[in-house]
This record gives structure tokens, C-alpha cells and sequence, in this order.
């Protein structure tokens, strides 16, 4: 399956990988999230090419911001 990493600002503890995980791993098509806090990058493993925009605006709504992909 097709990962893709993207940057993401604001995220600093637990508390935020679990957020980021549960509100993107909710949405349909994905099949798993994996947050790296130190690098501010999160990957999203899909079997088809995951909506950027999508993505994005579940990512805003967490209280964090997408700056792109890696």
C-alpha cells in the first residue's frame, strides 16, 4: 500500500500523535497513521492516493496545519 508523509506544525506531545491519528485514521480509504513528532511529519498509508485536501482540512480541524507533503 501507497504511504505518503506530509509536514504538519503544532505538534508537540502524546496527546497530539493520538488526536492526529484517531480524527485522520477515521477518514474512508485509510488504513493507517503514523505520527513522528520529532520530524513534524505524518504519514498516511492508503490503497489509493489520499485527498491532500481532505487531509488538510481534518488535519485544521485538530487545532493543526498541514504545510505539505515531504
Amino acid at each position: 500500500m501507497p504511504a505518503t508523509t506530509y509536514a504538519v506544525s503544532g505538534m508537540s506531545c502524546g496527546h497530539c500523535r493520538a488526536t492526529l491519528t484517531k480524527a485522520i485514521g477515521e477518514l474512508d480509504g485509510v488504513d493507517g497513521v503514523e505520527v513522528d513528532l520529532e520530524a513534524g511529519h505524518v504519514t498516511v498509508t492508503s490503497a489509493a492516493e489520499p485527498d491532500d485536501t481532505l487531509i488538510a482540512e481534518t488535519v485544521d480541524e485538530a487545532g493543526y496545519e498541514l504545510t505539505g507533503r515531504v
